[in-house]
């Protein structure tokens, strides 16, 4: 049994291999597939875990699958997490794990792109078998059962988040992995390492992601050019307290706005304005149809109205209340 560093080849049945929730979609065409398969056999093994579960070739199994195979073979890989060895076993009814924070998404997404192109390198390396069309391309069996990604790098990172998230959108694990490695770049200056620090603590304890990977990154480009142009006087930690500073002016307008919004939704209007209004309504029954209102309007509609009749009728008490206590 061939091994490498945290991976088996050997043979397993079809039928002991798992598949996971996030694995179940359509596999589309397979015809092409399993004629390569027919042709040159599975030049590229299908990915599994230690436990059995598809970590990387659902459609080369279930193309196998469909041509009547028992066995295939397969790279067991080792080393994994926990966390996404139970991710890849997950089941529809999502009992086997609780829901990921951000900042565990893209732990799991990171680990997860890994083996996607570690799975991809090895389709690609795979491909040396395929033998010469009679116009001298290759053929295209082998291309389809061993070529990697089919559309790039973008292609295998939408997967790896499509698996780990359910979404096939990227962008905010990918901004906690450059803030990871900018906390580990010892080309940065321990002050900018910091900032790139505490900001994925912040995302640790459910902060947002987005501004947080805006202060870092630009606490990074100050540093690239202070590198590039030692002549050009750029301070690092400068430029990183000036974006926190940037970043809390900007979160105490938005606290201003909203308390400015609450003062002015709770603030008492004038008698004049309050004349004014009843002014308005007077006759306002006279220009509906109560037979329509009645056989058209929604129950939420008249829950409403009558809730504000009810307000009316109690604030009609307070007033006549309040009336009778005042001085003649």
């Amino acid at each position: 049994m061939p091994e490498s560093r945290g991976r088996a080849e050997l043979q397993r049945s079809i039928e002991s291999i798992r598949v996971g929730a996030r694995h179940r979609r359509d596999p589309g065409d397979l015809d092409q597939l399993k004629k390569s398969l027919e042709r040159f056999g599975l030049l590229q093994p299908i990915t599994i875990t230690t436990d059995g579960f598809l970590i990387c070739g659902f459609r080369r199994l279930e193309a196998a699958r469909q041509l009547g195979w028992s066995n295939v073979r397969v790279w067991v890989r080792s080393g994994l997490s926990d966390e996404l060895t139970l991710l890849l076993a997950e089941r529809d009814d999502n009992l086997t794990h609780k829901p990921l924070t951000t900042y565990e998404a893209a732990q799991l997404y990171k680990e997860m792109v890994a083996l996607l192109e570690e799975d991809a390198a090895r389709r690609q390396e795979a491909t040396q078998f395929s033998g010469p069309r009679d116009d001298g391309d290759t053929q295209d069996g082998a291309a389809d059962s061993a070529a990697p990604f089919p559309r790039g790098h973008g292609d295998g990172r939408r997967r790896a988040a499509e698996m780990v998230t359910g979404s096939a959108s990227y962008t905010r694990l990918n901004q906690i992995l450059a803030m990871e490695r900018a906390a580990a770049d010892r080309d940065l200056s321990a002050g900018a390492r910091q900032v790139a620090a505490d900001e994925l603590e912040r995302i640790r304890n459910g902060g947002p992601v987005d501004p947080g990977y805006q202060r870092v990154r630009a606490v990074v480009e100050a540093a690239e050019r202070r590198m590039d142009s030692p002549d050009i006087d750029v301070d690092a930690e400068a430029d990183a307290k000036r974006a926190r500073d940037d970043v809390d002016r900007l979160r105490r307008m938005r606290e201003n706005r909203a308390r400015r919004a609450a003062a002015a939704a709770n603030a008492k209007r004038s008698v004049k304005s309050f004349a004014m209004v009843w002014r308005e309504m007077d006759g306002w029954s006279k220009h509906y149809d109560a037979h329509q209102v009645a056989t058209e309007l929604s129950a939420e509609d008249w829950a409403m109205f009558n809730q504000v009749l009810e307000e009316t009728t109690t604030f009609a008490r307070t007033v006549e209340a309040e009336r009778a206590l005042a001085p003649a």
